[in-house]
């Protein structure tokens, strides 16, 4: 028989960029469960826990997808956490929170040559001419030689982190900030000089008096604990809540209730504000309603005097004095106070002069005419009991014109006869304002010929021309001139009778002519508005020139009317 050849295995070359790796052996059935087993003894902590190739224990309750090593890293497939934690090798080196750019020159010693590739302008080796910020010089320094600038420094690039990068303070000085401050102190110390200055040349010149400077020194000493004081409406307490506004009590009745017609006082909903009052157009009392309104609240209480001295303090300004509600309350009210003074006493002064050169301080001195005559004119009705019966009756509205007022001897006012759409004088019938009352002769002649008030009105002028009569050389003036006119016209009238038919030719052929003119133009702009916009020539629907007499009539005639009734015949 013939012997069996064992064929000898030959390896396969790996090509390169491949490991060659064990396939995964399957896991019998109770391989498997004793795995489990396994893994429920460690979680409850009856079997030590699994150590990884670096000797660290492994937390049993981590998921398996997150403990198992992938096949493409670790062909043992021992479970461990290496592939979890940062690698070293991989780790980015970041810059150092306390480095930041550079900024300024560079200190050191001084050029005083041109050195090649540095800037054409100023000199420095840090950057080119088109980058320089310096002032462009005439003749720039690579030809001059002088007053080379100093190098800044070389921007570096920083490679920040992630917290590096969102750092608010990374590159802050502190050494800038108390360089502001030591710059608002100067300024401020600066103010205060000029402030003192001030002070004692007011008091040189006695415009300050005494009061006003211990005010001054009050004012200063508030000036210091002004930074220690909330601001209104800052200080909140939780416990009573004061910062919502225009809150009412539910039992209150809404603005938006008290009057139901729209009509009424505006509300606003959303600031519910009402400053009208609600009850304006019912009549009754603004004294006796409940509620009058927003404004009705507004101008009560010490707003009127604010506003007053708000007044007062803009009229001060205007003349010359530096004084304001906000910045200066308390001076402004010192010389509130001191003007109302110094103007009671002026009022004062004024009206003892007029009783001392005039006299009548009896009269002023003297009791109510109701106590002097114990009676009155007033028709007041009381009941038994002492009620006002009739007498306070509401007071009738009077207008702001003057009332009962009569002209021209008329016995009525004008307004009070109507007739044929005119008014008039009841007294005389007289259609004519501020005309003269003729009484029972005008009644009796009728004048039915009612004349309205503009065109009965004659100017003072023209009625003066009427009434002037004319003297006897100004008539015989208008005589010899009427004989002139006379005489011309005798003469003119031949020559007026062949001129006219010649300027009626003359005026045909060009109204002829401009006939002809107006329908070429026509047509002209009906092929241009037919075209289109951006192939018209330029200005070629306007004119400058100014039209003349025949032109206008050619184009009344030949303007078309939508309005004409012919319209439709005219092209026929």
């Amino acid at each position: 028989m013939a012997e069996l050849i064992t064929p000898i295995p030959i390896p396969v070359p790996v090509p390169e960029g491949m490991v060659g790796l064990d396939e995964p052996k399957k896991m019998t059935r109770e391989d498997w469960r004793k795995k489990k087993e396994l893994e429920e003894q460690r979680k409850l902590g009856n079997a030590p826990a699994e150590v990884d190739e670096e000797g660290k224990d492994i937390n049993p309750h981590i998921p398996q997808y997150i403990s198992s090593v992938p096949w493409y890293i670790d062909p043992s497939k021992r479970p461990t956490l290496k592939h979890q934690r940062p690698q070293e090798e991989n780790e980015p080196q970041f810059s150092n929170i306390a480095e930041w750019y550079k900024r300024g020159v560079q200190e050191g010693a001084v050029v005083t040559k041109f050195r090649k590739g540095s800037c054409e302008n100023c000199g420095a080796m840090t950057h080119k001419k088109k980058d320089c910020l310096e002032r462009p010089r005439k003749v720039g320094a690579k030809f001059t030689g002088t007053s080379i600038a100093p190098d800044e420094h070389s921007q570096i690039l920083l490679d920040l982190d992630y917290d590096g990068k969102r750092d608010r303070w990374n590159g802050y000085d502190p050494e800038e900030h108390h360089r502001i401050v030591e710059e608002y102190a100067k300024v401020d110390l600066a103010k205060r000089t000029l402030k003192a200055h001030k002070l004692q040349d007011e008091l040189a010149s006695g415009k300050l008096d005494q009061t006003e400077r211990e005010h001054g020194s009050e004012d200063e000493d508030e000036d210091k604990y002004a930074d220690d004081i909330d601001m209104p409406g800052q200080n909140f307490d939780s416990k009573r809540r004061i910062t919502v506004r225009n809150l009412r009590i539910r039992e209150d009745t809404a603005k938006y209730l008290r009057n139901l017609d729209p009509n009424s006082a505006y509300y606003d909903p959303k600031t519910r504000a009402m400053r009208e009052n609600p009850y304006s157009n019912t009549g009754m009392n603004p004294d006796e309603v409940g509620y009058a309104g927003d404004n009705f609240a507004r101008y009560s209480g010490d707003t009127i005097t604010m506003a007053q001295t708000q007044l007062f303090a803009w009229e001060a300004y205007e003349r010359g004095s530096e004084v304001h509600l906000q910045a200066d309350p308390t001076k402004l009210e010192l010389l509130h106070s001191s003007f109302k003074v110094k103007k009671e006493d002026f009022k004062e002064m004024q009206r003892e002069s007029i009783l001392e050169r005039y006299g009548g301080q009896e009269h002023l001195d003297a009791p109510p005419r109701e106590l002097l005559l114990a009676q009155t004119e007033d028709y007041v009705e009381y009941s038994r009991h002492g009620a006002v019966l009739k007498g306070l009756e509401k007071a009738v509205a009077r207008s702001k014109y003057e009332e009962d007022v009569l002209l021209n001897n008329h016995t009525c006012i004008w307004g009070s006869y109507w007739k044929d759409g005119c008014w008039g004088y009841q007294c005389c019938h007289s259609m004519v304002k501020q005309s003269y009352c003729t009484g029972e002769a005008g009644i009796a002649t009728n004048n039915t010929s009612c004349v309205p008030f503009e065109e009965g009105l004659i100017e003072p002028e023209e009625e003066e021309e009427e009434e002037r009569p004319k003297t006897l050389v100004e008539i015989h003036k208008e005589k010899m001139k009427e004989k002139k006119k006379k005489k011309k016209s005798r003469k003119n009238k031949k020559h007026d009778t062949d001129s006219e038919s010649e300027d009626e030719e003359k005026k045909k052929e060009k109204l002829k002519k401009a006939l002809e003119a107006e329908a070429k133009r026509l047509k002209q702009v009906e092929s241009m508005m037919q075209l289109d916009e951006r192939k018209r020539p330029y200005s070629s629907l306007q004119e400058v020139k100014e039209p003349t007499e025949e032109e206008m009539e050619a184009f009344r005639m030949k303007r078309s009317r939508p309005d004409d009734p012919m319209a439709s015949f005219l092209g026929q």
